[in-house]
This record gives C-alpha cells, sequence and structure tokens, in this order.
C-alpha cells in the first residue's frame, strides 16, 4: 500500500521560483474530498455528506503590475499568460481555447472578479498575478482534485485583491468555473467540502439550501480508517455520462413537476414507476433512496457510531451500480473484495464511470486488505490499483 504524494508545498514554491524568478507573496492550499455518502444528489438540491482529505493542491501566488494573469501547474509543462481583462471574452463561449487545467484557475479568477465587482469592489483592485499550482489530490480518482484547484486559487486571489469574500462565497465561485469556464456539470457539494472541511469530521450540507452542519466521525475512537482504492480508470465530468445523468435526474423532476428530486420522498416511488420509462426511474429512484442513506447515516453516527453506517454504504454501491449505472468492473471488484475481507462497509465515491471506492475498515486490517484488493485485480487482468488511507482534515487555508 502506498501513500499519496508529498509535499505540494514545496513543489509549487519551487515551480513559482522557476516561472518568476522571484519569491511568492504567500502560498495558500485546499483539501481534495472523499464523498462518505450522498452521490449524484448535490446537483438535485439533495443531502451530501463529504469531508475535506489530508490531501491538498496549493497555489503559489505573486501580485504583479501589468494587469496579467499567468498560471503554471505541475500538471503539464504549458504556461499560460493572458490579460486579466480577456478573461470575459473567453468565459464560456471561447473556454476550449484554453488548456483543460488552466480552465480551473482563470475560470475561478473570472468569477471571483465578476462576484467581488457585484459586491461593490473596485475594478481598479484586481492587480496581475503570478501562480503556480501543485497537487497531491489523486486525479480522476473521485476525490475532487479539481475543487481543490478552485479552492486553493479562490482562497488566494480572495486574499489578494482583498474581496473580503466568505468561504461559502468562494465556494459557490468554484463551482460557477467549474459549470461555466470548464464545462462541467457538477453541483456545490465538492467546492463546500474544500472550503469547509474540519479535522476528524464530515460536512452534512443541504445542497438546497447551503446550510451546514459538522458530524463528527468518530473513527479515531472508533479504530477505523478510510481506505480509498482509485481503481486508475480516469473520467472526465465534463463529457458523456455524468451529463446524461443529470439530464434524465431533470427529466425525472419534470415529469413528477417538482422543482428538484429532492422534493421526492420514498414513498413517492411507486407513482413514479407508473408514470416515466424504466431508466428514468432507476436514475430517480437512486437519488430519492441516496437522500435518505445520507439523512440515516447522520443519525446513525450521531446516536450509534461509524460501524452502524456499514449497511448504508453498501447499499449505496448497489444503487449507483444498477439504477444509477455509473461503476465499472474495477470499482466493483474493489468493493467486493474490500467487503469480503472484513470491512464494515464499502462503495464507489466520486461521479462514476472510473476513479476509486472506498471502505471504511478496521486499522489492524488495512494492510491486509490492501493486499487483497492488489491480488484481486491482477487476477483479474486489472491495472494495479493506489491504495492509501485518508484523514478527515481542514479545509482551505493560507500556508504561508
Amino acid at each position: 500500500m502506498s501513500a499519496p504524494a508529498a509535499a505540494p508545498a514545496q513543489t509549487a514554491h519551487a515551480l513559482f521560483i522557476q516561472l518568476t524568478g522571484a519569491e511568492p507573496d504567500g502560498l495558500w492550499s485546499a483539501p481534495g474530498r472523499a464523498n462518505l455518502i450522498g452521490e449524484h444528489t448535490d446537483y438535485n438540491d439533495g443531502f451530501v455528506l463529504p469531508f475535506a482529505i489530508d490531501s491538498r493542491t496549493t497555489a503559489a501566488v505573486r501580485r504583479r503590475g501589468d494587469g496579467r494573469i499567468r498560471v503554471a501547474s505541475t500538471f503539464d509543462g504549458t504556461v499560460v499568460d493572458l490579460a486579466l481583462a480577456d478573461l470575459d471574452g473567453l468565459f464560456p463561449a471561447r473556454r476550449d481555447e484554453i488548456v483543460e487545467w488552466a480552465r480551473y484557475p482563470l475560470g475561478v479568477a473570472w468569477a471571483l472578479r465578476a462576484a467581488a465587482c457585484a459586491a461593490g469592489l473596485d475594478a481598479t483592485a484586481f492587480a496581475g498575478v503570478d501562480i503556480a499550482v501543485a497537487s497531491d489530490v489523486p486525479v480522476g480518482a473521485g476525490l475532487s482534485s479539481s475543487a481543490a484547484i478552485e479552492g486553493a486559487t479562490a482562497s488566494a486571489l480572495n486574499d489578494v485583491w482583498a474581496a473580503g469574500l466568505s468561504p461559502v462565497d468562494l465556494a459557490q465561485i468554484g463551482r460557477r468555473a467549474e459549470n461555466e469556464a470548464v464545462g462541467a456539470p457538477t453541483g456545490i457539494m465538492d467546492q463546500m467540502a474544500s472550503m469547509l472541511g474540519k479535522r476528524d469530521a464530515a460536512i452534512f450540507l443541504d445542497c438546497r439550501s447551503l446550510e451546514t452542519q459538522i458530524v463528527d466521525l468518530g473513527f479515531d475512537a472508533a479504530g477505523l480508517s478510510l481506505l480509498v482504492m482509485d481503481t486508475g480508470v480516469t473520467h472526465a465530468h465534463s463529457t458523456g455520462g455524468y451529463g446524461e445523468r443529470r439530464a434524465a435526474c431533470e427529466r425525472g423532476a419534470q415529469i413528477l413537476g417538482v422543482a428538484a428530486l429532492r422534493d421526492v420522498a420514498v414513498t413517492d416511488l411507486p407513482r413514479a414507476r407508473e408514470l416515466m420509462d424504466d431508466v428514468t426511474f432507476r436514475r430517480v429512484r437512486h437519488i430519492v433512496t441516496e437522500n435518505q442513506r445520507v439523512l440515516d447515516t447522520v443519525q446513525a453516527l450521531r446516536t450509534d457510531g461509524p460501524r452502524a453506517i456499514g449497511p448504508l454504504l453498501d447499499a449505496s454501491h448497489v444503487s449507483m451500480r444498477d439504477d444509477f449505472e455509473i461503476s465499472v468492473p474495477e470499482l466493483d471488484l474493489a468493493v467486493e473484495t474490500a467487503r469480503a475481507a472484513g470491512a464494515v462497509g464499502a462503495r464507489m465515491t466520486g461521479g462514476g464511470f472510473g476513479g476509486a471506492a472506498i471502505a471504511l475498515i478496521d486499522n489492524d486490517r488495512v494492510e491486509a486488505t490492501a493486499e487483497s484488493v492488489t491480488e484481486a485485480f491482477a487476477e483479474a487482468g486489472f491495472a494495479e490499483p493506489h491504495i492509501f488511507t485518508v484523514r478527515a482534515s481542514d479545509g482551505a487555508h493560507r500556508d504561508s
């Protein structure tokens, strides 16, 4: 079993000096997130229970005097340099002219300027900036490497530009950047978790009202670890299946005459079955039952402790596999193997079509479980998975 790559702060600092020949004004970082339960419920105005993880993205940032924004990253060798004033013409209509990774920090700069101006900040406050980004959040693993980039960039620019925006404002800016500048139709969960995370706790988020409650996980006291099993199967949220699932949810809500599937109860499902085709119904059923599983998980954590949530994690995976159809054979194998090795519960996490699964497991079974999953992948002819544990950690902040 391996651990995530270390030291994004040092890497971002070194990249910044290589880019500019100068020291940055500061370093800001934001975490990826693991979603304990509540998948695809966020853009349906529903409930989610993510937590920030101990893998982070760091942005090294320095003001510059010429009104330009320059971004570099460890994702590839491309450096993008353009006038801040040009961002309005790029997003969203001409976003494809920008290499995809750079749309995240540039999109945040675009959306943050718009939000700050709407809040009354004078346009002259927006100095040019150099930004160098490095990360140890696995890309494509369903751990929201994108929200980590957005959170680090938004936190930095909020300080450098003295915009005075709140963490929730910055989360909304990150979502707008991802939706419009990148073109990925994601909800608000990832950005809220990255901005608001707390150590050893999850964030119970109502995605309609954006109200949050901190829910103690109690993993440490219970002797439990959360194991991430990254299959290495990459996905791209801005294409294909993710958008199709979102469209099916919107179609289901329209058929039922509700604003969003958040407004549909489990007891409404028999009526839904009569009104829509089988595929749309199964998409709806996943969202409705998943919302209820989130509520049940919060209650179980508060009253019975983390060992009580295993069956809910298992049921969530079955629903994503069979009703939402966003799993892949590698994810199913990881989940099944972890459960056979004694996991309290296991499920795929993230948008699906690849990425990672998580397993809640006793500390003394972590190594054996990782070995079992690795062996099962080898026997199936799959690429070796990247397996590591994560801990609930704090959200975005300035590091130096």
